[in-house]
C-alpha cells in the first residue's frame, strides 16, 4: 500500500495554510451538521408547523367569510327592506289613501287635504314612517304631513314619471340632496317608496313614503348572526376534524421517515462490514498472490537472463511489471473499500492512504498527523475514517480544488479531524436547509458523529473553499 508520509518543511503547506486562512477569514462562522436542529428537518418532521398553518389559514378563511357575510347580509337585508317598503306604500295607498281621495285634492283643496292627514294621522303616529308625500303629474305636492311641503312645485324624476306611464311600485335609497327632501335631511339614510294612485275620475297622482334605513341595519345583523353562527360552527367542526387527522398522519410520516432514514444508516454500517470483508479478502488473498506471482516471474526473468534467453527474461520482466501495476491498483481499490492499515497499523496511517489516493488523482495534499496514535478505539476510528473519506470525496467530485490539507489535533480531552480545500465552496445555510436529493452522506455522518458523542461542523462561502471539522472526545 502506498504509505504517505506527514508533510515536512519541503511540503507546499505555507500556500495551503494561506488559502485555508484566506476561507477562514470569509468563512468564519461554523455552522454545526450533527446536531438535529428542526430548521435542517424535512416539513414532514415538524407536523407542529403544519398545524398552525392550517389554523392560521382557517383564521384568514373565517375572517374572509365574516367579511363575505356582512357584504352579503346587508345587501340581503337592504333588498327585504326596500321590498317591505314598497309592499307598505302599496298597502298604504290601497287601503288607507285611495278611499279617501277626491277630485278636489288635486287643486290643493283643503278639505280633501285634510281628509287624507286624517285617514294616515294614526298610521304616522304609531309607524317608524318618517315622510308621506302626495304629488300632480307636473310636480306638484298636493298633500305632506309637512306643512310647508304644500303647494310647492318640484322636477320629478325620471324614474318618477315612468310610473305613471307604466304604474308599478318602486323603492330605492332616496337622495336627500334634492330640494324636495330638503325637511327629511338630518334623520340618516332613508328608504323611498312611490307608486301611482288615482282620484276617483281617474286622474293621476303620485304616492310616496319615506322609511329609516335603520331597519337595514337591524335586519343585516339578524341575517348576518344567523350566518354566522352557521359559518362558524361549521369551521370550528372542520379545524377541529382536519387537524387531528393532519396531525396523526404526519406522525406516521415522521416515524416512517426516522425508520427509513435508521434502515439507511445501517444499510452503511452494513456496507462498511462487506467492504471491511472484502477489503481483507483481497489483501489476504490475491494482493498476495499477486505478490508472490510477481516474485516469481521476476526470478524466472533473472534466470532467463542467465540462461542467455534475453527474449524470454525481457517478456517476463515485463508481466512482473504488469503484475506490479495491478497489485498498485488493487492496493488503491482497498483505499477505497476499506483500508487494512485503519485495523493494522492505526488511523494515521489510513488517512495517510486516503491522502496518497487524491494525491494521485491530482491534487495536492498536505498531512499534519500526530506521531503517535490519539487512541481512539476502533468504533471512533472508523467514525473519523468515514468523515475523512466522505470530506476528500467531496473536494475529488464537487469541490474543483487543487489543494486539500488533513490535520489530527490531540487535545486534553478530544481529538480534533480538519479537512480543508481551496475549492469554489458553498452556501452551508442553503444546502443544509435544502439538501439536494439523495445527497445523505452528510447527514448520515452528522447522525452518525452525534449518536458517538462527536460534533461535524463546516465552515464555508461561494468562492473561498471549504472546511470540515470532526471534534472527536478522547477516551
Amino acid at each position: 500500500m502506498n504509505d504517505v508520509p506527514p508533510a515536512t518543511s519541503a511540503d507546499p503547506r505555507g500556500a495551503v495554510d494561506q488559502r485555508s486562512a484566506s476561507a477562514s477569514s470569509e468563512a468564519e462562522r461554523w455552522v454545526v451538521v450533527s446536531q438535529e436542529r428542526a430548521r435542517d428537518l424535512p416539513e414532514v418532521r415538524r407536523p407542529e408547523r403544519l398545524v398552525a398553518v392550517i389554523a392560521v389559514g382557517a383564521v384568514l378563511v373565517l375572517a374572509l367569510s365574516v367579511l363575505v357575510g356582512v357584504v352579503a347580509a346587508r345587501k340581503l337585508a337592504e333588498r327585504q327592506a326596500v321590498n317591505d317598503a314598497a309592499n307598505t306604500a302599496d298597502l298604504l295607498a290601497e287601503a288607507v289613501v285611495q278611499p279617501v281621495l277626491t277630485d278636489a285634492i288635486a287643486s290643493g283643496d283643503p278639505a280633501a287635504v285634510a281628509a287624507v292627514g286624517s285617514a294616515l294621522a294614526d298610521y304616522l303616529e304609531n309607524s317608524s314612517l318618517v315622510r308621506v308625500k302626495v304629488w300632480t303629474k307636473d310636480g306638484r305636492i298636493v298633500y305632506s304631513d309637512e306643512p310647508r311641503l304644500l303647494g310647492q312645485r318640484y322636477q320629478l324624476s325620471e324614474d318618477a314619471q315612468d310610473v305613471f306611464a307604466h304604474p308599478a311600485t318602486r323603492a330605492e335609497v332616496s337622495d336627500l340632496n334634492k330640494p324636495e327632501n330638503q325637511y327629511e335631511r338630518g334623520q340618516g339614510r332613508l328608504l323611498e317608496a312611490y307608486r301611482p294612485i288615482w282620484t276617483p275620475s281617474g286622474t293621476p297622482l303620485l304616492f310616496e313614503t319615506y322609511a329609516p334605513y335603520t331597519e337595514v341595519d337591524g335586519r343585516a345583523g339578524q341575517l348576518w348572526r344567523g350566518f354566522a353562527g352557521v359559518t362558524v360552527s361549521t369551521l370550528l367542526l372542520f379545524a377541529a376534524l382536519l387537524i387531528p387527522l393532519v396531525w396523526q398522519l404526519l406522525t406516521g410520516l415522521r416515524s416512517a421517515q426516522r425508520q427509513r432514514e435508521a434502515l439507511l444508516e445501517r444499510a452503511i454500517e452494513a456496507s462498511d462490514d462487506e467492504r471491511r470483508r472484502i477489503a481483507g479478502t483481497l489483501h489476504d488473498g490475491v494482493v498476495q498472490e499477486l505478490a508472490a506471482t510477481s516474485f516469481a516471474v521476476t526470478a524466472a526473468a533473472g534466470r532467463a537472463q542467465a540462461s542467455g534467453d534475453p527474449d524470454l527474461a525481457r517478456d517476463l520482466t515485463a508481466s512482473a511489471a504488469t503484475l506490479r501495476d495491478s497489485m498498485g491498483g488493487l492496493r488503491t481499490l482497498l483505499v477505497d473499500l476499506y483500508p487494512p492499515t485503519l485495523e493494522t497499523a492505526g488511523i494515521q496511517a489510513a488517512l495517510r492512504d486516503l491522502g496518497g489516493r487524491l494525491r494521485a488523482r491530482g491534487i495536492e495534499v498536505t498531512l499534519d498527523l500526530p506521531e503517535t496514535d490519539p487512541g481512539l478505539g476502533p468504533e471512533l476510528d472508523r467514525l473519523v475514517f468515514r468523515v475523512a473519506h466522505e470530506c476528500l470525496e467531496n473536494v475529488r467530485r464537487h469541490a474543483s480544488a487543487t489543494r486539500a490539507t488533513i490535520r489530527m489535533t490531540r487535545m486534553d480531552d478530544a481529538v480534533v479531524l480538519e479537512v480543508t480545500d481551496d475549492g469554489v465552496g458553498f452556501d452551508v445555510e442553503a444546502v443544509l436547509a435544502h439538501p439536494p436529493v439523495g445527497h445523505l452522506g452528510v447527514r448520515l455522518l452528522a447522525d452518525a458523529a452525534s449518536r458517538s458523542g462527536a460534533e461535524l461542523a463546516v465552515s464555508s462561502s461561494p468562492g473561498h473553499g471549504c472546511r470540515w471539522r470532526l471534534t472527536v472526545p478522547a477516551p
